[in-house]
């Protein structure tokens, strides 16, 4: 089996080439990592900080890992744009591939050959999966982890169970995420119950390796913010206690159980249904977790597809089962799972909204511009809905940029963000902002949709449109099917 190694990690690479779209905003992290970890060590004199950074909700702990391979290169003169935006791709990719080794042959400790085959073969062909896994967001990361704490957690039948390696590995998941916790919380509840020396369990594994973990994220983060900061604190009371997440968008009750799981889990629901009926006896502690994830996620009012990826490998145990099961059936089965979540895939990865990284490409280009000395240097405005694009971490350069901001109302009275405010109105807005010609910027970036309600402002400043990006087939509100460039003349 060693020799499926390099296969699985060619596969992961394929992957993460041909995942060309931007997806959330927790993309930004590349960015992040370079002008928060980085630039605290003063190498660099760009960069964005988001509030939440301000407000001290993001800890350090996962992107110094990739931070510190940012400083060897930029040391060694080789902080090319195109190694800082593929490396921690690549980089995230070759975990995941070891992930979905350790899973593959944690399968095999628990079935036999045939069932752990069809499980993995599941886990691979997952489009959801594919869609993620290479991405440096803190959800990915935390999927990896779960798989490989999966490893040595002690299921029934597992000979790889290790109680030691399984927390650290749930302990550092909760360091890069701290809602890792939700997803971990029965399977932690089971492990204690199963255990005969529960006294022990507590004192040699749960206190010391939970007090590690805070401790060492802790001193992290306060180094980094130069002040006194616990991260996992300031998550909880903004996002649960002051429900700060709601001000980027809510969701009804029932959303994961009607749309976000089915989503999510893809082609894959009609088997993952029928392997729940043949091993729901055998793993009912996966299917319990996957449950409990759900239901916890969706008394939260602002949901994502995302939020429950890290169950996705429990999912693809019961999927992996019914497989098996279906005997002259399995051949048919494989090759619609194949077809299926491969147009998904491909459709989500190469061509479905990819406008906003696309836009960057060329942009870059004014790096070059920026260089040399002119008058007239670049100076960017982004008219779209707010991180709609990655930002410094597709430039690397130092050219001026702004975007229409969208921070939270932390308690300011009749608070309206910089991108509503804009959108209210656009062109008294633009005419308010740039009451001279000096103070215009060089380009504008924006959807097509908000063409003709800012074109009068555009033709009186002499803007001309140099390019036309195509981003999606499905444009919806502040969101257009293209992306226009206006450049000033």
């Amino acid at each position: 089996m060693l020799d499926w190694w390099p296969a699985v990690w060619t596969k992961r690479l394929v992957l993460m080439l041909s995942v060309q779209r931007f997806f959330v905003t927790t993309m930004m992290i590349l960015l992040l990592l370079y002008c928060c970890a980085v630039n605290s060590l003063n190498s660099l004199t760009y960069g964005y900080l988001t509030w939440e950074w301000k407000e001290g909700l993001r800890g350090f702990s996962f992107p110094l890992f990739f931070a510190s391979i940012y400083k060897i290169l930029h040391l060694i003169n080789l902080d090319s744009v195109h190694l800082l935006k593929w490396l921690p791709r690549i980089l995230q990719a070759l975990l995941a591939a070891f992930a979905d080794v350790k899973f593959f042959f944690l399968i095999r400790t628990l079935e036999s050959a045939d069932v752990a085959k069809w499980t993995f073969f599941c886990h691979l062909c997952s489009w959801f999966t594919w869609f993620c896994c290479t991405r440096t967001l803190t959800n990915s990361m935390e999927t990896t982890l779960t798989c490989l704490a999966l490893f040595y957690f002690p299921l029934s039948g597992s000979t790889t169970h290790s109680s030691k390696k399984y927390l650290l590995l749930v302990a550092l998941a909760v360091v890069v995420r701290p809602t890792a916790l939700i997803v971990w919380f029965p399977l932690l509840m089971y492990h204690f119950w199963q255990e005969d020396n529960k006294l022990r369990l507590i004192t040699h594994n749960y206190i010391p390796i939970g007090t590690l973990a805070v401790v060492t994220s802790t001193v992290i983060d306060c180094l980094f913010y130069e002040k006194w900061t616990m991260v996992q604190f300031n998550f909880l009371k903004f996002n649960v206690l002051h429900g700060v997440a709601d001000f980027y968008g809510s969701h009804p009750w029932h959303w994961y159980f009607t749309q976000g799981f089915a989503v999510v889990i893809g082609p894959h629901l009609p088997f993952f249904l029928h392997g729940c009926t043949i091993a729901f006896k055998r793993y009912k502690i996966l299917l319990v977790a996957v449950v409990w994830t759900v239901v916890v996620y969706s008394f939260l009012p602002h949901k994502e597809f995302r939020f429950i990826y890290p169950v996705l490998p429990f999912c693809m145990v019961f999927c992996g089962i019914s497989v098996a099961n279906l005997k002259a059936w399995r051949r048919a089965a494989a090759l619609a799972l194949l077809a299926t979540n491969l147009v998904a895939a491909l459709y989500t990865g190469l061509i479905h909204q990819r406008g906003t990284l696309d836009v960057m490409s060329h942009l870059q280009t004014l790096c070059e511009t920026s260089s040399v000395s002119t008058p007239l240097q670049p100076d960017v405005l982004f008219l779209m809905p707010c991180h709609s694009t990655p930002y410094y971490s597709h430039i690397h350069c130092q050219i001026k940029m702004k975007f229409l901001e969208c921070p939270p109302d932390l308690g300011e009275e009749g608070y309206v963000d910089e991108a509503d405010s804009f959108y209210s109105d656009p062109l008294h807005w633009l005419r308010t902002s740039f009451p001279y010609k000096s103070s215009l910027p060089t380009h504008m970036v924006l959807f097509d949709v908000l063409e003709e309600e800012i074109s009068v402002f555009l033709r009186g400043n002499n803007f001309v449109r140099t390019a036309e990006i195509f981003h999606t087939h499905f444009p919806e509100g502040r969101v257009g099917g293209s992306i226009f460039i206006y450049e000033r003349h």
